[in-house]
């Protein structure tokens, strides 16, 4: 009867260890992914020897064991759930609105390099959709979801990105000027600007926001399908596969390469999370450079083992890189 007892607490034990689920995600390496396999331009064979990487992050709702793991492990992060979900925002549509980030990066992606090889790409919006007012927004009360931003400081705005450009361009504590149309009535709109929740050196307002209907004007087809892969984070590794695969050059000369970064229109390189992960989720796969946006790059070497670390500001840096790369073989 003992040992049943204790083999019953034992199984109960574990089960808490390993089955409970806490309020926090554990972030690790995930996959190095080869761009090939999900981009695809119409009538364009590919035959490159080298590879363009996507690198993704492992992230789920850690039990009690999973805690312990992540506590011992300097490559896995541990986050509270509202400091990745916000809490005002349930998981499913947090997960719509990184699909939301995941489809524009694309989107920015082909637009990039289209016009990076000479194409007129132009883009069309309904403007830019309020999702979400952050708990500590400055917004609260003067934005609302579902209101669509289609100017700042009176300059028009199309995409998601261009009013976090366009936002990023006051100081902290700057006033910033929005139209904004509600319940089709124009309205203007006075937020003074706080800290950026990812980039505290950089004004925001923390809203969530999404691009309402953008549609780029493209010459031919390009097809991008990465599954259930979210985010914004890929850009500028779609932006080279497009390109590598248009060009008749090989970019990579050869090589594996991999990377990180968001990118805008105006070609930049910007900032992502979970960044250590990545590197290593790099390195498992085998390649042999990681290129990595500027402010990213401190985190990204104490995480490299083997593997080169590139930091690049814009689309130029990561080119002018790859011609050295590609005159040195």
């Amino acid at each position: 009867m003992k040992k049943l007892r204790k083999l019953l607490i034992a199984l109960i034990i574990g089960a808490i260890l390993f089955f409970t689920r806490t309020n926090y995600l554990i972030i690790r390496p995930g996959s190095a992914e080869d761009l090939a396999k999900f981009v695809s331009v119409s009538s364009q064979e590919v035959e490159n020897e080298g590879t363009f990487y996507m690198v993704t992050v492992s992230q789920q709702k850690a039990s009690p064991a999973l805690l312990l793991y992540g506590l011992f492990n300097p490559i896995v992060d541990i986050r509270h759930s509202h400091n990745v979900i916000p809490p005002e925002m349930d998981p499913q549509e947090y997960q719509r609105l990184m699909q939301k980030w995941m489809d524009e990066s694309q989107n920015l992606a082909k637009v990039v390099a289209l016009r990076r090889l000479g194409y007129d790409v132009s883009v069309e919006s309904d403007g830019v959709e309020v999702v979400e007012i952050g708990e500590d927004s400055p917004a609260q009360g003067l934005l609302f979801p579902g209101d669509l931003i289609v100017q700042v400081e009176g300059e028009p705005v199309y995409l998601a990105d261009e009013l976090v450009e366009l936002v990023q361009a006051h100081t902290i504590g700057e006033p910033v000027e929005l139209m904004v149309k509600r319940n089709g009535e124009l309205e203007q709109v006075s937020i003074i600007t706080t800290n950026h929740s990812i980039e505290p050196d950089k004004a925001g307002i923390l809203v969530y926001i999404q691009t309402k209907n953008w549609r780029p004007q493209l010459p031919f087809e390009i097809e991008i399908n990465v599954g259930k892969i979210t985010g914004s984070s890929a850009g500028l590794m779609f932006v080279l596969e497009i390109l590598d695969q248009l060009d008749a050059r090989q970019l990579t000369g050869g090589k594996k390469i991999a990377g990180t970064g968001t990118i805008n229109l105006k070609e930049e390189v910007g900032a992502i999370g979970g960044v250590r992960q990545k590197v290593r989720a790099a390195e498992k796969e085998g390649a042999e450079y990681f290129f990595v946006p500027w402010e990213n790059y401190e985190e990204a070497k104490t995480a490299a083992r083997t593997i080169k670390i590139i930091p690049v500001e814009t689309l130029d840096d990561a080119l002018h890189f790859l011609e050295e790369l590609a005159n040195e073989s």
